[in-house]
């Protein structure tokens, strides 16, 4: 499993290059560290959004207007429960959970050694 997080780290690099050869005018350490500034930034909103999902912040919201959809538009579908189905944190997948954490961690830790060296040289 460790090795197969380190080959999704690899492949973040090359997207990382991808990106920055693709939209850079000047192929500099900055223009590079803005590219890796880009990825980490979508890997940490999806995080945090799992982080917030997992913590059950949406279920109450989510049955509130399960039970609202169904107070109002008085379906007799008797197949569809609405308090049986699964909440947000109920159908959280914790593995990829684990695995967005840690893309998470080393593109920041990546962010943070180009932004010491860019700023030291």
């Amino acid at each position: 499993m460790l090795k197969k997080k380190w080959n999704f780290f690899i492949l973040n690099l090359f997207i990382t290059l991808l990106i920055f050869f693709i939209f850079s005018k000047d192929y500099n350490l900055l223009n590079f560290i803005n590219a890796v500034f880009y990825l980490s930034f979508f890997y940490l909103i999806v995080f945090l959004f799992m982080y917030t999902a997992k913590g059950g912040f949406f279920d109450g919201v989510t049955f509130g207007f399960r039970r609202f959809n169904t107070l109002m538009f008085k379906r007799n579908d008797y197949l569809e429960d609405w308090r049986n189905k699964p909440l947000p944190s109920e159908k959280f997948n914790a593995s990829l959970y684990q695995r967005l954490k840690f893309q998470t961690s080393s593109m920041l830790v990546l962010l943070i050694i180009l932004l010491v060296l860019y700023y030291t040289m």
